[in-house]
């Protein structure tokens, strides 16, 4: 999930090229999936919540795999700007790793079931705006400065995330003490973000990594 700049445009700036109707579904689907998990994500479930027959929404989104992909985006989009806007002009390690951090868990805990549609299970790049995932995931490598370290950061990110979607902490540990724990992630990250600028020892070289991504597999 961490890549180069993408182009500016509506891929990076804006919501992409829909019909009104197609946005509507999108957004209806988004309300579903967050409120009654995957399962309600059927084309007979979103036309009786849209109040309009199944068939119909084919004319917008040819099939429940393009409605999924749309949220994949969508949820690609929405963290990816919230990211942008946390490491935005800040240059101290320790403040943009911690704001990058903060960011990324308040988007995945505030929406689990988007979250875990766009990082479960194999990642459909093949279907993906061009770039978008790049995008996205950028800011962990502006503060990184160096993919291997972007990669690693991202996997913090996203490991402590999916541990505390799933409840796998223990109760006396939620709450202020995994606060503590994202901090000492976002404190240990940020030292070796400034060991990395000041040219100390870092792994062998070696071919760029494909971008961290929002599945592993």
């Amino acid at each position: 999930m961490v890549g180069g700049p993408m182009a500016e445009g509506p891929m990076a700036n804006g919501k992409p090229d829909r019909s009104a109707r197609a946005g509507q579904i999108v957004a209806t689907a988004r309300l579903l999936l967050e409120r009654e998990g995957p399962e309600a994500l059927t084309m007979r479930r979103l036309g009786a919540e849209l109040g309009i027959r199944a068939p119909s929404l084919y004319k917008h989104l040819v099939s429940k795999k393009a409605i999924e992909i749309a949220l994949i985006e969508e949820a690609f989009r929405d963290i990816g700007a919230a990211l942008h806007a946390a490491v935005g002009g800040r240059d101290n390690p320790v403040d943009a790793t911690r704001n990058l951090l903060a960011t990324y868990r308040r988007f995945s805990l505030a929406q689990p079931n988007l979250y875990r549609l766009a990082t479960a299970g194999r990642l459909p790049r093949e279907d993906l705006t061009p770039g978008l995932e790049d995008w996205a995931g950028e800011p962990f490598l502006l503060v990184a400065g160096e993919p291997h370290l972007a990669q690693a950061l991202w996997s913090f990110a996203h490991g402590m995330v999916i541990l505390e979607i799933d409840g796998r902490y223990p109760r006396e540990a939620r709450g202020s003490e995994l606060d503590q724990t994202w901090e000492a992630g976002a404190v240990a990250f940020a030292g070796l973000v400034s060991q990395a600028r000041l040219g100390g020892p870092r792994s062998p070289a070696r071919s760029p990594a494909r971008s961290p991504e929002w599945d592993p597999g």
